[in-house]
């Protein structure tokens, strides 16, 4: 089957047809680092993984690109209430959230380009603006350069949204501005923004503004014309609008195909640091919630599909997690970790259709309940069968139980060879009270384990042991 997916430019879903035979250029939006993610921003890093990691099972070479934006109006505003360099406090928060990415499993860009270190680049694209028509210096001699969207017949294809509907983004100075809708380029110095918080440019001492630098960045890395552009849908417009009228009037063809993923929302608002309604990832583990749990909750809900964020949801994913887990140590312990194979047929229809990882899951949890029964009836080769889909599926998906990502890092499995021990030392004791028939010690040491949160279950092959509720 050839993989479809939802264009947003088209408003329809199209077979994904690459520009290059065999390989993929992905441009995604990355993020402002004004402050720590929340996990609204981690739900564009589960849903691009995804998509990713599909790509590369059925065999594309996939160079993926994933910008930061570290200077914008929100990071100055940061640094002059806090008295901190507007760069300590992008590259503090773009370590908080690299460690995030990675207690995810999100796989790491090909590329990640911040915004400081292409300047050069985005004075290339303004001049060439400014030549073909499409851009002008600001008359008050301020240094700012706009875009003229006047001058792009074009504007509003993406979003629907006319010229006279767009206001002002990301704090965008008026002076000297033609039209209303009209967007900075580059930003003319303010004398109360931090001196190191600008550059030499042709016109001026400045900074970019906020749409220059992916469509700058997007032709660096992946030419003038690539396969895909991700980001949320709160960036269709203006954000994406602009990047396609400034990029096309400067005659690049950019993105083929337009994926958009829905909002994380708390309550009836998306998950915003401006609406101060955020949770994060350090929130979600003092629940009790591990980190791979709240992947399966951020990926198991269709890309464009809102998610409506509640701790009684996520609570229900992790239980759902722990059961696809629960199965694969049980059948680990039957037949060994084995090879994944591949996908089966039905898994792969539902990640062709538009990365339904809704249906793809269900396909996950059927093959589970197979498995299980082989398990009960002591049929290894359908445990072997049942197990090697299984992974090969949860691999797609990021969600292996037994893939390294979840085995360590900063989550305490480095403590579990301890753990280990200190369990088997524990149903060493369990065991040989049960073989004197103590069955007060026995269960004692059993009540003991569960009130620390292991589960003890007692099977032909021996007791083994959990972590957190037994289902």
């Amino acid at each position: 089957m050839t993989l479809r997916l939802h264009d947003t430019a088209t408003r329809s879903v199209r077979d994904f047809v690459p520009m290059t035979p065999g390989q993929v250029g992905i441009y995604l939006c990355g993020l402002t680092v004004q402050s720590v993610p929340h996990i609204g921003h981690l739900r564009s890093a589960v849903n691009y993984d995804v998509l990713r990691r599909w790509l590369l099972h059925i065999g594309l070479d996939v160079t993926f690109v994933r910008n930061i934006t570290d200077v914008d109006d929100k990071i100055l505003v940061k640094s002059q209430e806090t008295g901190r360099p507007f760069w300590a406090i992008a590259y503090a928060n773009k370590l908080a959230l690299d460690a995030d990415y990675r207690s995810l499993n999100v796989l790491p860009p090909t590329y990640e380009p911040l915004a400081t270190g292409h300047i050069t680049e985005m004075h290339e694209l303004i001049a060439e603006l400014i030549e073909r028509g499409h851009a002008y210096v600001s008359a008050e001699g301020t240094g700012d350069v706009y875009f003229d969207v006047t001058s792009y017949r074009e504007y509003g294809s993406l979003s629907g949204q006319r010229p006279e509907d767009m206001l002002s983004a990301g704090g965008v100075p008026e002076r000297g501005k033609r039209h209303l809708a009209d967007f900075a380029l580059w930003k003319g110095v303010k004398t109360d923004e931090p001196d190191d918080a600008s550059w030499v440019s042709p016109w001026g001492r400045g900074r970019p503004g906020w749409h220059i630098e992916c469509s700058a960045m997007a032709r660096r890395y992946l030419g003038a014309e690539f396969d895909i552009h991700g980001g949320g849908l709160d960036l269709t417009f203006p954000h994406h609008e602009n990047e396609i009228a400034q990029s096309c009037s400067a005659g690049l063809p950019f993105a083929r195909y337009w994926v958009h993923h829905a909002l994380l929302n708390l309550g009836e608002a998306k998950m915003s640091k401006s609406l101060g309604n955020v949770i994060d990832v350090q929130a979600v583990v003092a629940m009790g919630i591990r980190p791979v749990e709240l992947r399966y909750y951020l990926g198991v809900p269709h890309y464009r599909s809102r998610i409506d964020y509640s701790d009684e949801a996520l609570r229900e994913a992790a239980t759902a997690y722990r059961r696809i887990e629960g199965f694969v140590h049980r059948a680990v312990e039957v037949v060994g970790s084995g090879r994944p194979k591949d996908v089966p047929p039905a898994f792969a229809a539902a990640m062709n259709d538009d990365l339904n990882t809704s249906a793809a899951l269900a396909v996950v949890h059927d093959t589970i309940r197979e498995g299980n029964t082989a398990l009960a009836a002591s049929d290894e080769t359908g445990v072997r069968a049942a197990l090697t889909e299984v992974r090969a599926m949860l691999g797609v998906l990021g969600l292996d139980p037994l893939d390294d990502a979840w085995r360590s890092g900063d989550d305490g499995s480095d403590l579990k060879p301890i753990i280990d021990s200190l369990v088997a030392l524990a149903l060493e004791q369990r065991a040989q009270a049960r073989a004197r028939k103590d069955w007060a010690a026995a269960d004692s040491v059993r009540d003991q384990l569960k009130n620390a949160g292991v589960q003890v279950e007692d099977t032909p092959a021996g007791p083994r042991w959990t972590v957190g509720e037994q289902h």
